[in-house]
């Protein structure tokens, strides 16, 4: 007879993944909307190379995984039940946001399920409220830096190119734009894949397969790949809605929004800082569309963002404290 602890680390372990997946072809957009929307590569291209450099970034480190799995809920207070019901609660809103073409966070989502899971099963009290202190700080002050960074270099780029003509400037910025956006995909890898793999050793250590908490090799290979796999699976509505409904880019400003983005991102992966990078790179086209003029911006779409962002980690708690009242009476703990 198998063993039901056994079967709920493998579920645990296929919803990670799955997540990794869903996370992979949701922000998929985050890297290549622009090169996309200025026709610096196609559709087809640009996912290909996504998902390459979001493998190879995902391999890198593990800081990131390591805030996520002990950052965040008392470790004494985790059990399968709690896991499994947190990334389903992610996997939901992810699925949700995907539809309606919203850019919503996969960070902000796998916080808030992991957040509403354990409270449904040991009260607000397991929660480390300094360490979310710091990781929702981060990812309220994340897209600030993006705005701000898109906007200045952006206004840096102006500057140096002023006497020069917009159509030579965006034919040479084509060419450059590839290699931001590699750059950009390479540290979405970094950042996106290391949440699955926080969890899964997460699992890994409440069900006592691991004394401390190391993400294993192997974790760092499936959750690369099911990142990788879930990039090639496209994301076209939210390819769309950031890079073409919400600014209007040319290459220049694709290269500008790229660049500054993987710069903030690479820096809080640095130090294990799990922010978004959805709403970096949002936040970075915001920037550099206000640097062109007010209503170069879509509002309206900017508008439909801020709410997806604002509802992302209560949304996801709630739907994971739903899941795990649903599911506990089933698989018990």
């Amino acid at each position: 007879m198998l063993d039901l602890t056994f079967l709920m680390l493998i579920l645990v372990i296929g919803a990670a993944l799955a997540f990794d997946y869903i996370n992979g072809f949701h922000d998929t957009a985050n890297a290549i909307a622009t090169c996309v929307s200025t026709r610096a590569l196609s559709i087809r291209a640009a996912i290909t190379m996504a998902a390459v450099l979001n493998f190879a970034g995902a391999m890198i480190s593990t800081k990131v995984a390591a805030t996520i799995g002990k950052g965040i809920v008392d470790a004494g207070s985790v059990t399968q039940m709690v896991v499994l019901a947190g990334v389903l609660g992610a996997i939901i809103w992810d699925l949700i946001t995907w539809y309606y073409g919203l850019p919503s966070s996969s960070s902000h989502a796998i916080i808030g399920g992991l957040m509403g899971a354990v409270i449904a099963h040991a009260g607000t009290a397991a929660l480390h409220w300094k360490g979310l202190e710091k990781i929702i700080l981060s990812l309220i002050i994340s897209p600030i830096v993006g705005t701000a960074l898109g906007f200045i270099v952006m206004v840096i780029m102006l500057w140096c190119f002023k006497s020069t003509s917009p159509h030579s400037i965006n034919k040479h910025f084509r060419r450059l734009q590839i290699l931001s956006a590699a750059f950009m995909a390479f540290s979405h890898g970094t950042a996106d894949a290391q949440k699955s793999m926080g969890v899964i050793t997460m699992a890994l250590v409440s069900y006592g397969s691991l004394s401390t908490f190391e993400v294993p090799t192997w974790v760092k290979i499936a959750c690369a790949v099911a990142m990788g796999l879930g990039t090639a699976g496209g994301g076209w509505r939210i390819i769309k809605t950031v890079g073409k409904d919400f600014v209007k880019l040319q290459p220049v400003h694709g290269f500008c929004v790229e660049t500054a983005s993987a710069g903030v991102i690479m820096g809080a992966s640095s130090i294990g800082m799990p922010v978004s990078t959805t709403h970096i790179i949002t936040s970075t086209i915001l920037g550099v569309g206000l640097s062109k003029r007010l209503s170069a911006v879509n509002w309206n779409v900017a508008g439909r963002i801020l709410i997806a962002w604002v509802l992302t980690i209560p949304a996801s708690a709630m739907v994971a404290f739903a899941t795990y009242q649903v599911l506990t009476p089933m698989l018990g703990e």
